[in-house]
This record gives structure tokens, C-alpha cells and sequence, in this order.
């Protein structure tokens, strides 16, 4: 029987990143002249990769950015956040101990992440979670991103995996999306980022906390964790 597939969204779904996001974005903010915008904000506008959540941003104190301007505060905030990006960060409660578990049943596992590809691995490096993901696709990996299915596709490939014995897990409607473009079932976590109610987005299965993840992969993959 071919290898269960799991495919993991990075920020909000396998670590809260929001702190050093939200840090990272205020100080590109103020230094085109922004307010900042409060943490209880930026876990809604993350999603999408940095210039996304850059656009975000400055829609939220003001006029929106010129193209130009995202450019730029895309290369600053990138040399920022590679300089901070795990000061605060932390792993979800009980997502070692699930990774663990999926690596003594053979699991396949690969990020998709719509962060950049060098900063996802570096992150995942220095959270010392990077052996359980030989895949990483990154939102400048393709030329696509999510919710687009070749994102997922080619992490599948790469892993040697198959679509049916595959399943997303994600924290937002991007990564639902994905997962429905590709026709896979997908798992959503509660506790991520979102700017819709997770009850709203379709998924499979939910969970609160990485203790429920066991018996929600045996509901969507009980040949293998049934």
C-alpha cells in the first residue's frame, strides 16, 4: 500500500509565527511613515506570503501601496524577518510529538508553505523540525502558490506520494482551498490564522488542538490510521 501523504501549511498551522510577523511588518510600516498595526490584527492579514501581507498592511493604515512601494518593502521586510524570524516563534503545542508519531508509521510529509522557500527551511531549521520535511515548497518555489493544486501536486511528486492517500493541513482559507482545487481532503486547525471562521471553510475536519489530530487522520486516511 503506497505511504500516507501529509502536507503542512507553516505559519499558524505547525508554529505561531504571528509575533515576529507582526513585528517584522510594523517595523516596515513605521518606516514608510505607518501606524502599526495591533498583533490581534496581523493574525488576520497573514496568509498569502510577505508581499501579500504587506499589501494588507498598508491597506489597514491608509492608502494603498503602489507597486513600487510593494517592491521595496518587500526586500525590506524579507532582510528583516530572515534576521528575527524565530525571536518570539514557537511550535504548536503537541505538533513534535505528532511529527514523531507520523515518522514511525512511514509518513510522507512535505511544508507548502506561501512563504518564501529559503526562510520556510530556515525556520523549520532552527525549530529543529526540518528532518521530517524532506519537501519544502515555498511560495517562490513555482510559479504558482496556493490555493492553486500544483503547489500540492508537486510536493506529492517530489515525495513520492499519491493524491489518494494525501491530506492537507492548514489553519486558513487559502490552505482549504488548495486542498479542494486539488481534490483532496484537508485538515483545519483552529487556532491559526484566518480572516474567516474556520467552521466556514469546508474542511474535512477541525481540530483545537494537535491531541485530535490522531483521530482525524483516521477518519480521512483509515486505511492507514484506522
Amino acid at each position: 500500500m503506497p505511504r500516507p501523504t501529509l502536507l503542512f501549511d507553516l505559519d499558524g498551522t505547525l508554529a505561531d509565527t504571528a509575533a515576529d510577523l507582526c513585528e517584522t511588518l510594523n517595523v516596515i510600516l513605521e518606516l514608510h511613515g505607518r501606524e502599526r498595526v495591533p498583533n490581534e490584527r496581523v493574525r488576520h492579514l497573514v496568509g498569502g506570503g510577505a508581499r501579500v501581507l504587506l499589501e494588507r498592511g498598508f491597506r489597514e493604515t491608509g492608502a494603498p501601496a503602489s507597486e513600487a512601494l510593494l517592491d521595496r518593502s518587500l526586500h525590506e521586510f524579507l532582510d528583516y524577518y530572515g534576521r528575527h524570524i524565530a525571536d518570539h516563534t514557537r511550535l504548536w503545542p503537541g505538533v513534535r510529538d505528532q511529527l514523531d508519531m507520523l515518522a514511525e508509521r512511514g509518513a510522507l510529509m512535505a511544508v507548502c508553505t506561501n512563504k518564501v522557500e529559503d526562510l520556510s527551511r530556515k525556520l523549520l531549521e532552527m525549530l529543529s523540525i526540518d528532518h521530517y520535511f524532506p519537501v519544502v515548497i515555498g511560495g517562490d518555489t513555482l510559479p504558482v502558490k496556493k490555493p492553486d493544486p500544483e503547489h500540492l501536486f508537486e510536493a506529492i511528486r517530489r515525495l513520492g506520494g499519491e493524491n489518494a492517500h494525501s491530506v492537507m493541513v492548514g489553519d486558513s482559507e487559502t490552505d482549504v482551498h488548495a486542498a479542494k482545487n486539488a481534490k483532496l481532503p484537508s485538515i483545519c486547525v483552529t487556532f491559526g490564522y484566518t480572516r474567516i471562521p474556520v467552521a466556514e471553510l469546508g474542511a474535512e475536519a477541525t481540530i483545537d488542538h494537535f491531541d485530535e489530530f490522531p483521530a482525524a487522520l483516521a477518519r480521512l486516511l483509515p486505511a492507514h490510521f484506522g
